[in-house]
């Protein structure tokens, strides 16, 4: 396994880490869980990610459980504030109010049973709330010790720079992560808007969705398997096919990709995540299995991305003109 600095950071985190959504809890119980993550640290992911909102705080309460059999000082946790599932703005369980980053990290908290999460990030931009509200909720987060760094999540560019300035001006560390979608079919914002972060304040980025919901597998090509992701999740669906991502031009695209992969020897989720640890300001790709033979699968992308020298990446590039 390859650790990465988050940025410019001390921090360091496994290339390849392990997230929750959709999978634990609704996908996997505990026993699954259990090998799934015993499997990931023993291959050397040290990085493991969830948030309040996944499967209502179980994905939180699974990942907590598992967690015990690990030393907290060999792995990094992170969390996500903003949805809580049960509850409403009205109620105060919504958004980035101070009230709810600290009393939703609180609850976090008891259901990983843990003192601290090394990351909380802000799980989307809350256009209610002021921004100094916001900075005043994570000010207390880690002055009282239950947050080591923080970030945003699906942030706009010069959100995190105003947010970054805020931190400074109250003396607490600016954010040092976003985590964006970012996959061969999702570029935009990592690859041009957030370049003037990767100086100053010096962002890493933990990306999800290295397989655009698994349509970069091919699983897709031929219509929707019972049970897989865009099955269990019609709204994620509707937005992909609304955003042209899940769409006849994309599969054409694919079949490209599929013979490039099929040349090199490797599957194209290897190929695709292979190629997300190509940008080197991404610190962790993070992983999304339902099954211990998916994350194996994955596990070797960290191999393959020596594979991809320019020559491949100029036919990867190729591949994906319109």
């Amino acid at each position: 396994m390859e650790y990465r600095k988050v940025g410019r950071w001390g921090l360091r985190i496994s290339a390849l880490s392990l997230g929750s959504w959709v999978t634990f809890g609704r996908q996997m119980d505990l026993a699954d869980v259990r090998k799934v993550m015993h499997r990931a640290f023993d291959a050397g992911i040290t990085f493991f990610d969830t948030a309040e909102a996944y499967n209502y705080g179980v994905a939180e309460y699974l990942m907590g459980q598992v967690l015990k059999d690990f030393n907290r000082m060999d792995y990094v946790v992170s969390t996500k504030i903003f949805w809580w599932g049960i509850g409403s703005r009205e109620r105060n369980q919504i958004g980035l109010s101070k009230k709810h980053v600290v009393e939703g990290l609180s609850a976090s908290l008891k259901r990983l049973d843990l003192k601290y999460v090394d990351i909380v990030y802000c799980h989307r931009p809350d256009p209610e709330t002021p921004l100094e509200e916001v900075i005043s909720g994570i000010e207390y987060v880690l002055r009282q010790g239950m947050a080591l760094y923080w970030g945003t999540s699906e942030w706009s560019a010069d959100l995190i720079e105003e947010a970054a300035k805020l931190a400074r001006q109250i003396g607490i560390m600016p954010p040092i992560v976003e985590q964006p979608q970012y996959n061969l079919l999702v570029r935009e914002r990592v690859e041009k808007e957030y370049k003037k972060l990767y100086e100053d304040p010096g962002i890493g980025l933990t990306t999800f969705s290295p397989l655009a919901s698994g349509i970069l597998t091919g699983k897709y090509n031929e219509g929707i398997p019972k049970g897989s992701r865009l099955d269990l999740l019609p709204d994620l669906r509707k937005h992909l096919e609304e955003s042209g991502i899940l769409s006849e031009k994309t599969f054409k695209k694919l079949q490209k990709l599929q013979k490039i992969a099929d040349e090199l020897g490797v599957s194209m989720s290897q190929l695709a995540i292979a190629w997300v640890l190509k940008n080197e300001n991404v610190s962790s790709v993070i992983l999304g299995v339902s099954r211990l033979e998916q994350l194996e699968e994955n596990l070797k992308a960290v191999e393959v991305k020596d594979m991809l020298d320019d020559e491949v990446m100029e036919k990867i590039e190729e591949a994906l003109k319109d």
